[in-house]
């Protein structure tokens, strides 16, 4: 969407448009549950977790640290990643919030 158009949306809908992109990829889906269920700092095993190329890897990762929701520190010549608990935190209020705004329906047709 072109950045003239996302004023005629609300921010809260923007903000929620933009947590949607930062994970709307499976790749970057896998990498969350991946670095979720360690439960710890992954130094370069992620491309053997995942069977991807160490540049597509990356790419995602970078993606993921600009949302917000991995932090990486230095470790020599390498980079560990871990999830962001706080951004983590705030996606998941957003995301739940979103869901239970619609109201259940047994049909709608």
């Amino acid at each position: 969407m072109g950045a003239s158009k996302t004023d005629l949306f609300t921010k809260k809908q923007n903000d929620l448009a933009n947590m949607a992109r930062a994970i709307a990829h499976p790749a970057r889906i896998a990498i969350l549950q991946y670095l979720v269920k360690t439960n710890a700092c992954v130094c370069g095993s992620l491309v053997g977790q995942l069977g991807l190329a160490q540049a597509t890897i990356s790419q995602h990762l970078k993606e993921l640290k600009n949302a917000g929701l991995i932090q990486g520190t230095v470790d020599g010549t390498s980079v560990c990643y871990c999830i962001n608990p706080k951004v983590w935190n705030e996606y998941k209020q957003v995301l739940s919030g979103f869901f239970a705004e619609q109201p259940e329906k047994t049909s709608c047709c």
